[in-house]
């Protein structure tokens, strides 16, 4: 098999932007997904059910349908109804940033939960609102817990983020499959991009490592 590093050479400057594209992407849904995530993840613990019920089938909805049908929905449906047309990156981040939220909806109420129920006594018979002591109290410990599912699932995202190709967002795999497209080659272009999302992957594993190691001898 002749390698042709010289294709690669050729659209090292496409790798590139595709790569910061899917760096901007992964951000985005991870600063929106965690919002939204936490908003949700309450909701779901809510003492009314009334209340509950929406969010539960919101991560109900998200989790168990796939991510390449909601992106599809997201940029054929929701974007051009919100407005007036449609766009890859701005439908990527919304696809992504809405499924995330329902896993990370998940990690917060899976870690809210597990922090003992005499906390928030604790908190509310100081004179603390349910509201202050869930900021203040409750969360902080919680954060702890977190910080390992939710490394996961900013690393799941990443790689996830390829979906974005199949609406022609101009992200790495993007161009991974317009090199493929061009020249009738495999190896080349998809070895190319699984190394440069390996390399993104480890980086973010190996920063996620040193956050848990400093929040828990902090």
């Amino acid at each position: 098999m002749n390698f042709r590093f010289d294709l690669i050479a050729e659209y090292a400057p496409f790798f590139f932007q595709g790569t910061l594209v899917t760096i901007g992407l992964s951000l985005g849904a991870i600063a929106i997904g965690t919002i939204l995530g936490l908003f949700i993840g309450i909701g779901k613990i809510a003492q009314n059910k009334f209340i509950r019920l929406p969010f539960s089938w919101y991560v109900t909805f998200f989790r168990g349908t796939p991510l390449f049908v909601q992106m599809l929905l997201v940029h054929f449906g929701l974007v051009p109804l919100l407005i007036g047309d449609t766009n890859g990156i701005i439908a990527a981040i919304v696809a992504l940033s809405l499924n995330s939220a329902a896993y990370i909806a998940e990690i917060f109420r899976a870690g809210i939960q597990s922090i003992d129920k005499g906390q928030m006594e604790a908190a509310r018979s100081l004179g603390m609102s349910h509201k202050q002591a869930m900021r203040y109290v409750i969360l902080p410990q919680a954060t702890k817990r977190m910080i390992p599912p939710l490394g996961n699932e900013f690393v799941i995202l990443i790689k996830e983020s390829s979906i974005a190709a199949i609406i022609a967002t101009p992200e790495l795999m993007y161009w991974g499959r317009a090199m493929q497209g061009q020249y009738y080659i495999v190896w080349e272009p998809y070895l190319t991009v699984a190394l440069i999302y390996l390399v993104l992957t480890l980086s973010l594993s190996k920063l996620l490592s040193f956050v848990e190691r400093r929040t828990t001898t902090g």
